[in-house]
């Protein structure tokens, strides 16, 4: 229905649900940068809110229960973020404003960041681990019961990538003992069925993939279209190619 179409340009930083409706020889660009901000504002509120036990204390209001008890922090905790993207190195800044130890992972090793290789031995360090990685065939059930075995009891997993980077089963295993918490904006399956254990699962904080849902987003994305619109006129290279056309 589109003969000249020549580019696509997605308002996300994830792609692969583009990918089956792509036409061949089309041109694929990411909205890499768009959501910066907002997905790594929403990993920072996650984790203060299970530090600080804000969604257990929200409940209790409700039923007018004042429980005045000790709670974590995120000063001093040691942080893996296993994510280096744009996002991941977003979180990365706003995470030193709290004082935390943060280390940062990705598929490959560079300066001032761990390769996927080493997280063997970085779990058992890590208090809190964010999960901020593009759903590949490399980190497709990524977090299985291996991985977060090898996580220190209490351990935080933060998930705002993908629902399928993490083995839901064996996160539901841990979390259901109480040795593990996790905050989740992101689930497989996604939506997440009204009755689905997760809900209900002790030390789990929910919230409906709304990490980029916020309105810091629009401005991002009026300057990037407007760029690459006058990109694509001038016959330069297009910004966050993620599948090249012809």
């Amino acid at each position: 229905q589109m003969p000249a179409l020549s580019v696509v340009q997605l308002l996300t930083a994830g792609y692969e649900h583009a990918l089956p409706h792509l036409p061949d020889g089309v041109t694929l660009c990411n909205g890499a940068g768009i959501h910066d901000p907002a997905t790594s504002e929403l990993a920072v509120g996650l984790m203060i809110s299970a530090q600080r036990r804000l969604a257990e204390l929200a409940r209790l209001q409700i039923v007018g229960r004042w429980d005045q008890q000790m709670s974590s922090t995120l000063a001093d905790r040691r942080v893996l973020v296993v994510g280096a993207g744009n996002i991941g190195r977003a979180i990365q800044r706003r995470l030193e404003g709290f004082e935390c130890d943060v280390t940062l992972v990705a598929r490959t090793a560079r300066e001032g960041i761990r390769a996927f290789g080493e997280l063997p031995d970085l779990l058992p360090y890590a208090e809190i681990v964010v999960l901020i990685v593009p759903l590949t065939d490399d980190t497709r059930s990524l977090v299985d019961a291996q991985f977060l075995a090898r996580l220190p009891d209490d351990a935080l997993v933060v998930n705002v990538a993908r629902g399928a980077v993490v083995v839901t089963d064996d996160l539901l295993a841990e979390v259901s003992t109480g040795r593990l918490r996790a905050a989740l904006d992101v689930t497989e399956p996604e939506p997440l069925p009204d009755d689905h254990p997760l809900w209900t699962a002790p030390g789990v904080i929910i919230t409906p993939h709304v990490g980029g849902a916020a309105t810091s987003m629009w401005p991002r994305a009026r300057r990037l279209v407007g760029d690459q619109l006058r990109r694509l006129a001038a016959g330069q290279p297009l910004r966050h190619v993620v599948v090249p056309g012809r």
